[in-house]
């Protein structure tokens, strides 16, 4: 089985705003992360599930104290933080999304769960469709990625 979060999936929030994580992304988390989760949105638009100790790696403190030197990183967290919150997966596969996070994202009861290599983006699906239609991919936006991506190779 591969180890990246890789693909979509349709899911459903229940009443109680859990979801469950489609299977197969629920075992290569267990599998590689554990059952702990971050859960936060820093962009509003949609929901982001990060397994624990991805989220802790990204954010970790500078060795050389408990503060972050640069502010943007300090904002960053801070916005993370504020209304994200630690989750679990629970026996039944299923994670909490708070309210607030809920509400932010526009999540009812349809949902499109989309792997980021080593977290999840959790949509409501008529924002996720307007957004891709809004804005479709170019032939030029492939050849900025392309460099980009092959930048962070090299550099």
């Amino acid at each position: 089985m591969g180890k990246m979060l890789i693909g979509s999936y349709k899911a459903k929030l229940d009443k109680g705003g859990r979801i469950k994580i489609p299977e197969r992304f629920r075992s290569i988390i267990e599998d590689q992360f554990g059952k702990d989760l971050f859960v936060t949105s820093i962009e509003d638009d949609f929901v982001q599930l990060f397994p624990l100790p991805v989220w802790e790696k990204m954010t970790e403190t500078p060795d050389s104290g408990a503060r972050y030197p640069d502010p943007d990183i300090q904002e960053f967290v801070r916005k993370a933080h504020l209304s994200g919150s630690y989750g679990d997966i629970d026996s039944k596969g299923r994670v909490l999304i708070n309210q607030v996070l809920r509400d932010k994202a526009g999540l009812a009861a349809e949902v499109q769960v989309i792997g980021m290599n080593n977290y999840l983006e959790i949509w409501d699906r008529a924002r996720l469709d307007e957004k891709m239609t809004k804005k479709p991919l170019t032939y030029q936006d492939f050849k900025n990625i392309s460099k980009l991506m092959s930048d962070r190779k090299t550099g």
